[in-house]
């Protein structure tokens, strides 16, 4: 109960709490100084470590220890503030007058920081100083659990550092846990604060406890005591968290000097490290202290607790009866096994059978198609999403100068003249699978089979090494190919169904068979001869069909020209002939006529397009001649001749 100074009558000398007020204000003063020396070492070497070396197991290991001690801390300080206001109330001091007169600020700006530096100290005495130091621990232990949380530490080996930090770690659990026994036998009347201290201290030595742990067997192969390094952090968090809530909750509530203040660092997580848990104790006792509800008078919380056993017993049989129902996805088979034995394989949908143990139900594919490489590449790192502008991809190079990740080197016959030899070539060939679909080649996957793929793997290299041994470069890259992959997706399924896999090769796809990378710059020089000695020679013949073609169609246009020539001549000679006759038998007949027929046909056609002027010698009479007048003809070309002929007179 609370005391209030103002409530006449009250006498806080004969309250037990009151008296040891000031030896318990000592003592938490020495705890909460010894608690941040370690809190300060923790931090240092954890700091300097996780410089050197950041993916270590130290630095998340010193943090969260760190917090755990920072909460411990805001627990004794907030007592050690109970502590003060008991041993002032015990020995009130008089409060006394400054009679001093002090002149005041001057200017303009002295007096706005008096005004701002009042404002701020009103302020921070309206939310107190306990609030102000809890607030900041649980800030500070928050930010180094924050600091160091990161779940993909990998394993490493610790060496003799870690025998002497557990050693260390253990020999402060066991001094806490001394100081946690003695507060936890405390007489509540004398320090009412020190079984809240005691379930706070709890935290601490739970924290170092399981570093403890985690160094003794840390080591290069066991991930669980990073992983578990990292998780101490939790439980001095979460109580963190609490602290920082009430904290701020304080704010809201009414506070008086002369009233006795409560405890603010205490913690309903911290309240659970009991054995047994009590949660719905805790959760009773915190409502009846801070709002006044006793939840024991309520018959209806009395009913549930005795009604509890039996009611979580039938809860815990009808849960366990539902575990016989089990429920099969669409893409997915299950096969039913009762005692160990399989009876059925289930479709997609519901089912009902034994409930666990005595009966379960192993998972099977249904229908769902796998691609298959013949051999894996070493690195599994993630693929990186290229952008669209970017350069393409090293996995997308397909040139044969480049090695990819399931090429698979392969040992082929070869021929060199009469010789026997080999050569190696690289090859990528793809296997697309899936379970059978019956429920015997279920069983058979399930059962017969640790693992498909590996086995898919093994036979389908058996296959193509006796496939190979017999085929020759020139042949795979050529001819061969086209019939390749079906050969081989047929001997790889013979294979798997003498096994009585229950595996179904749907499609076999070679991806690429090409020379090893090393040697495709030779083997590509080699092409490149072939190509250009097949060019050559195709060039060649090309040439000489073009001279014989040509050469045949000089031959046949002469001979063309000399039979057109022949009958040309011919049929002249024939015309001449026929017509030379003609003549000959109209001159018998006609005679003279014929002649002058002829003089004037062939005159006709010799004048047909002089220009003639037709003189008769009748014109005039017989004295006097036809005279021509000149001067309407065109002169001639030679102006000899036309000076010979333009001189005047008369012509006959």
């Amino acid at each position: 109960m609370q005391v209030d100074l103002e409530v006449e009558g009250t006498r806080v000398a004969e309250l037990p709490r009151f008296q040891q007020a000031v030896f318990q204000g000592r003592r938490l003063r020495q705890l909460l100084i010894g608690c941040g020396m370690l809190v300060a070492m923790a931090l240092v070497v954890g700091f300097f470590v996780g410089l050197f070396s950041p993916q270590s197991l130290w630095p998340a290991l010193l943090f969260n220890q760190s917090a755990a001690l920072l909460v411990v801390a805001a627990a004794l300080q907030s007592a050690r503030f109970v502590s003060l206001w008991r041993a002032r109330a015990m020995n009130p001091v008089e409060p006394v007058a400054d009679t001093q007169e002090t002149d005041g600020p001057v200017g303009w700006y002295e007096q706005l920081l008096d005004r701002l530096g009042q404002r701020w100290i009103h302020l921070l005495r309206q939310i107190g100083a306990p609030t102000l130091w809890l607030g900041g621990w649980a800030l500070m232990a928050l930010a180094g659990v924050e600091q160091v949380w990161n779940l993909s530490l990998p394993p490493a080996a610790t060496g003799l550092s870690a025998t002497v930090g557990a050693a260390f770690a253990l020999l402060l659990a066991f001094a806490l846990l001394v100081l946690e026994r003695h507060l936890a036998q405390e007489n509540p009347a004398q320090w009412p604060e020190a079984g809240a201290l005691a379930q706070m201290i709890r935290v601490a030595i739970i924290s170092l406890v399981l570093g403890a742990l985690c160094l003794l067997f840390a080591s290069e192969s066991a991930i669980w005591p990073v992983r578990l390094a990292v998780l101490i952090g939790l439980l001095p968090g979460l109580v963190a968290a609490e602290l920082l809530l009430r904290a701020v909750l304080s704010l809201f509530s009414p506070r008086r000097e002369q009233l006795e203040p409560p405890l603010l660092a205490r913690s309903f997580v911290a309240d659970m490290l009991r054995w047994p848990p009590q949660p719905l104790l805790a959760l009773q006792h915190e409502l009846h202290n801070r709002f006044g509800i006793d939840l024991r008078q309520i018959w209806a919380f009395t009913y549930m607790r005795r009604a509890l056993l039996p009611v979580m017993s039938v809860v815990a049989m009808v849960g366990w009866s539902l575990t016989g129902i089990h429920e099969i996805p669409l893409q997915g088979r299950g096969i039913y096994e009762r005692f160990g034995k399989p009876v059925m394989v289930f479709g997609p949908g519901l089912h009902a059978g034994l409930p666990w143990p005595l009966g379960r139900v192993l998972s099977v594919e249904n229908g769902v198609v796998h691609e298959l490489a013949t051999s894996v590449g070493e690195t599994t790192a993630p693929v990186m999403a290229e952008p669209a502008e970017g350069p393409a991809p090293i996995t997308a190079n397909r040139l044969w100068d480049a090695s990819h990740v399931n090429d698979k080197s392969q040992v082929i016959a070869s021929s060199r003249g009469e010789q026997q030899s080999f050569q190696i070539v690289n090859m990528d060939v793809r296997f697309v699978y899936r379970i059978g679909l019956s429920d015997q080649a279920a069983l058979a996957a399930t059962y017969n089979s640790a693992d498909v793929s590996t086995l898919i793997r093994s036979t389908a290299s058996r296959v193509l090494v006796h496939d190979f041994a017999s085929r020759t470069l020139d042949g795979l890259l050529g001819e061969d190919r086209v019939g390749l992959a079906q050969e081989i997706g047929r001997a790889v399924q013979a294979d798997l169904e003498k096994l009585d896999s229950g595996v179904e090769i749907l499609a076999t796809v070679v991806e690429a068979i090409h020379p090893p990378a090393g040697a495709a710059n030779a083997y590509h020089g080699v092409q490149a001869a072939q190509i250009g000695a097949q060019a050559l020679i195709a060039r060649e013949r090309g040439a000489a069909a073009e001279a014989t073609n040509q050469a045949q169609l000089q031959a046949s246009i002469a001979r063309d020209q000399a039979t057109a020539s022949a009958r040309e001549i011919n049929a002249g000679a024939q015309t001449a002939d026929l017509k030379f006759s003609a003549e000959q038998k109209a001159y018998a007949n006609a005679g003279q006529a014929f002649v002058l027929e002829q003089y004037l046909s062939q005159l006709s056609q010799g004048l047909a397009n002089a220009k003639l002027l037709v003189l008769d010698h009748r014109l005039g009479g017989s004295s006097n001649a036809p005279t021509i007048d000149l001067r309407n003809f065109t002169l001639p070309a030679d102006p000899a001749s036309s000076r010979k002929t333009a001189q005047p007179g008369a012509s006959n």
